[in-house]
């Protein structure tokens, strides 16, 4: 039989793309990927990432061809299991494969347990600390049961040359999520963060959290952040530091941001950028930067942070056929690329009314009724 082929094209959100194509079963072809650049074809970290996909699936098929402008992309059928190991590369970090494997691995036929080798904090994607704070916690609202589900961070590693290690254990759904009324987004109780520094001295923490808690304390009592200094082995093999702050509200919410200091990443061009000589920015200057963009995300409203909408929004795209009503602030770019390939993968269609009185954004849809069929029956 011939395989039909759903046509896309460009380099944009391959990720949610593969990741959609996987979980609706629908074979992608993606053509024109970066076909003009002057590095033309996918990035190692996209390559990266179909590796990983062949990892956990059984009977998936990729093929690229010689330039890497076009990909054939065949899902197969999510098998999880135990001790797999995998090595994310160093141009992208951690976070950036936690999210398709996290979903994924609830539809899969074992429970999934693998290892990440890598850049676990930088400041392009979400750390792996706001993926344990935030992101874990979230999928509890989906019925997903949360003491199987965790990551451990064995070792931390930033730009350029990474060395971490993390360990994610997802469980699998039985036969499908809860769909969720989810839009009271309570009022701030407390502030919870983690900071961690690796070859540098730990009064760089110090020092980064004392500046987040002038501007938190004026704020509520309840501040607490927690120091990681890494030495040794743990700390991977380049000098960084960052930090990661999560609000929880009365209702249950968490709302993250973090960052991350480093020297530069490698660009896929193969230079290095030209940072060595450059000075970090002060640890001050992080944990106030940080501690001020948490506030905006609070400001905006909504139950989730903005990075975290894309993940949301498939959530409920993916529950049974019942309604899902959330709510988030502004709606982000990724929110609505995400919600854009919902429409065309899952035939799921988001209803969509602003909240003037809050200035946040309620959204409605019917679930496709995703099963996990490929689990064992028992």
């Amino acid at each position: 039989m011939k395989t039909k082929y759903m046509k896309l094209k460009g380099s944009k959100n391959l990720r949610l793309r593969l990741l959609l194509s996987t979980l609706s079963s629908t074979p992608v072809l993606i053509e024109d990927i970066r076909a003009d650049d002057m590095l033309p074809g996918l990035r190692s970290h996209e390559v990266s990432l179909l590796r990983l996909m062949e990892k956990i699936c059984d009977d998936c098929v990729v093929e690229i061809n010689e330039t890497g402008t076009k990909l054939k992309y065949k899902p197969g059928i999510v098998m999880g299991g135990k001790q797999l190991v995998h090595d994310c590369g160093l141009s992208r970090s951690v976070g950036y494969f936690l999210e398709p494997l996290l979903v994924l691995g609830l539809f899969g036929k074992k429970p999934l347990s693998i290892r990440l080798k890598g850049i676990t904090n930088d400041a392009k994607d979400p750390s792996v600390d706001t993926f344990r704070s935030t992101t874990l916690p979230m999928l509890k609202w989906f019925g997903v049961p949360s003491e199987e589900l965790q990551l451990k961070i064995e070792s931390r590693g930033v730009p350029p040359n990474g060395g971490g290690e993390v360990v994610l254990s997802v469980p699998i759904v039985h036969t499908s999520l809860t769909a969720v009324n989810w839009i009271d987004e309570g009022m701030v109780k407390r502030i919870r963060g983690v900071s961690f520094s690796t070859r540098v001295s730990v009064q760089f923490e110090k020092r980064m959290i004392q500046s987040a808690r002038g501007i938190f304390n004026l704020l509520l009592p309840d501040v607490h952040i927690f120091t990681d200094h890494k030495a040794g082995q743990q700390a991977g093999n380049s000098p960084g530091y960052g930090i990661s702050l999560v609000a929880e509200t009365t209702s249950g919410c968490f709302i993250s941001a973090d960052t991350a200091v480093s020297y530069g990443q490698r660009e896929e061009t193969g230079e290095l950028e030209d940072e060595e000589n450059k000075d970090l920015a002060p640890p001050e200057d992080v944990g106030e930067q940080t501690a001020s963009v948490l506030l905006e995300e609070i400001e905006q409203g909504g139950v989730v942070d903005s990075t975290h909408q894309g993940l949301l929004f498939l959530l409920c795209a993916l529950c049974p056929q019942d309604v899902s009503k959330i709510r988030v602030g502004r709606l982000s770019p990724y929110g609505i690329e995400t919600l854009r390939l919902i429409r065309d993968f899952l035939a799921v269609k988001f209803d969509i009314k602003p909240d003037p009185s809050t200035g946040t954004v309620i959204l409605k849809c019917i679930g496709c009724g995703l099963k996990n069929l490929s689990r064992k029956i028992s």
